[in-house]
C-alpha cells in the first residue's frame, strides 16, 4: 500500500514539475526575451488621464502634479473625487486653479445607494473628453515625465487597450518584499501571456484603452454586480490577441505605495481574487492548472520527503527547477524594476503558492468585501 501511495505521488509531482517547465519555458520566457524600444512614436493622440480617488487628500497633493505636468501637448486629467469627506477638495479646488486641464467630478454620499469604484470609473469615462484614456490611482506616481507619452504611443486602429506595469515602492521589511514579489509574478503572468496571444487581465494603476471600446463592450454591466474588477474583468472581457498590447519601458512605469501591514495586504488580495471567478471559463481553466501545478509541485515535495524517497532524486528535480526559473527570471527582474528580488526567488516562489493555496480557501468563506 505504501509502495502504491509513493508512485501515486511520485508521478503526480513529476507531472507537476513537466507542467512548471511548459509554464516558465514556452509561456514567460517570451516575456523574458522581450525586447524593450527606447524610441517613441511621434504620432500625439489627445488623451484623458483618469483617476478615481476617495480620501485621498495627501497624496493628491504629492502625487497629482507629477500627473498634471506630463510632457505631453495635448491631454486632461478627469479626477473623480468619490464621496470623499476630508479635505479632498480643497486640494483638487487649488490645483484646479492652477492646472486648466485638471478637470474635477465630484460624487457626494447618498444615504440608501451605495456604489463602489465602478460607478466612479464610469462617470470619469463619460466626462472624458478624448477617445483615448489613460487609467491610474491617486496614490500612484509616475518614474518620469514621459509616462504618458510612452503609453499612449502604442495605440492604432486596431490596437485598442494598451497594458502597463506598476511596482509598489521598495521599502524595508518582509511584508514589502512579499508584496513586490506577488506584484512582480502577477506583472510577469498577465504580460507574459499577453505576448503570447492570451490577455487575460491588466492593472487599473497603469493601463490604456480607447473610450468607444468602453461603450461598445457595455462598460462594466456584465460584471457590475461584482465590487472588483474594474480593470482586470474589463480587459479580460474586451482584450483580444490583435488589440492588446503590452507598455514596460521604465519611463512608463507608475510607482505605487504599497500596504505596509499583512493584514491589509491581505485584505487587498482578498478583493483582486473575488474578480477571478468572473474570468473567461478558458482562463480560468489556464490559470488554476499553472497555479495548481506550483502548489502541488511543493505538497507532493514534502510528501516525498515524508515518504523518505530518495533525497537526491528530488533534489534533482528541485534545483533543475529553481535553476531554470532563475536563468528565465533573471532578465525580467531587472525590466520590471526589481533585479533585488531574484536573491529571494527560491523562498518567495514556495511563500506565494503556499499564501494563494492560504487565500483561495479564505474566500470560499468570506463573500463581503470593499473598495475603501
Amino acid at each position: 500500500m505504501i509502495d502504491l501511495l509513493y508512485i501515486v505521488v511520485f508521478v503526480l509531482f513529476q507531472i507537476s514539475f513537466l507542467l512548471q517547465l511548459y509554464y516558465t519555458f514556452v509561456i514567460h520566457k517570451r516575456l523574458s526575451n522581450y525586447k524593450v524600444s527606447d524610441e517613441i512614436n511621434p504620432v500625439i493622440n489627445p488623451v484623458s488621464i483618469i483617476i478615481c480617488a476617495r480620501n485621498e487628500q495627501e497624496n493628491l497633493q504629492k502625487n497629482l502634479p507629477l500627473i498634471l505636468e506630463q510632457e505631453y501637448p495635448d491631454f486632461e486629467v478627469v479626477l473623480v473625487n468619490d464621496c470623499s469627506v476630508d479635505d479632498s477638495h480643497l486640494v483638487l479646488r487649488e490645483l484646479a486653479s492652477k492646472y486648466k486641464h485638471l478637470k474635477v467630478v465630484t460624487i457626494n454620499e447618498h444615504e440608501r445607494f451605495k456604489h463602489g469604484k465602478k460607478f466612479a470609473v464610469t462617470l470619469g469615462i463619460k466626462a472624458a473628453d478624448n477617445e483615448h484614456l489613460l487609467f491610474t490611482d491617486a496614490d500612484c506616481r509616475p518614474f518620469s515625465a514621459l509616462w504618458l507619452k510612452r503609453m499612449q504611443q502604442n495605440f492604432s486602429d486596431d490596437i485598442e487597450i494598451v497594458l502597463g506595469y506598476s511596482p509598489y515602492q521598495r521599502l524595508n521589511g518582509f511584508v514589502n518584499r512579499l508584496i513586490r514579489f506577488e506584484t512582480f509574478y502577477t506583472a510577469l503572468n498577465y504580460l507574459a501571456f499577453t505576448l503570447q496571444g492570451t490577455p487575460y487581465m491588466g492593472i487599473g494603476r497603469n493601463m490604456a484603452y480607447k473610450k468607444s471600446l468602453f461603450f461598445r463592450g457595455k462598460g462594466f454591466a456584465a460584471h457590475m454586480h461584482i465590487l472588483s474588477g474594474d480593470d482586470d474583468l474589463f480587459v479580460n472581457q474586451n482584450a483580444t490577441p490583435n488589440n492588446t498590447v503590452i507598455e514596460i519601458h521604465p519611463e512608463s512605469h507608475i510607482l505605487s505605495e504599497p500596504k505596509k501591514t499583512f493584514s491589509e495586504y491581505f485584505t487587498q488580495k482578498l478583493r483582486h481574487l473575488g474578480a477571478g471567478k468572473a474570468y473567461k471559463k478558458s482562463h480560468q481553466t489556464m490559470l488554476t492548472v499553472q497555479a495548481s501545478s506550483a502548489i502541488g509541485f511543493y505538497l507532493l515535495l514534502i510528501g516525498l520527503i515524508i515518504l523518505q524517497a530518495q533525497w537526491y532524486l528530488i533534489l534533482s528535480v528541485y534545483i533543475i527547477r529553481m535553476s531554470v526559473l532563475l536563468i528565465i527570471y533573471r532578465p525580467v527582474f531587472k525590466k520590471l524594476a526589481c533585479p533585488d528580488l531574484i536573491f529571494w526567488l527560491p523562498v518567495f516562489d514556495f511563500i506565494y503558492y503556499i499564501y494563494i493555496l492560504a487565500l483561495s480557501i479564505v474566500t470560499l468563506f468570506k463573500k463581503k468585501v470593499k473598495w475603501k
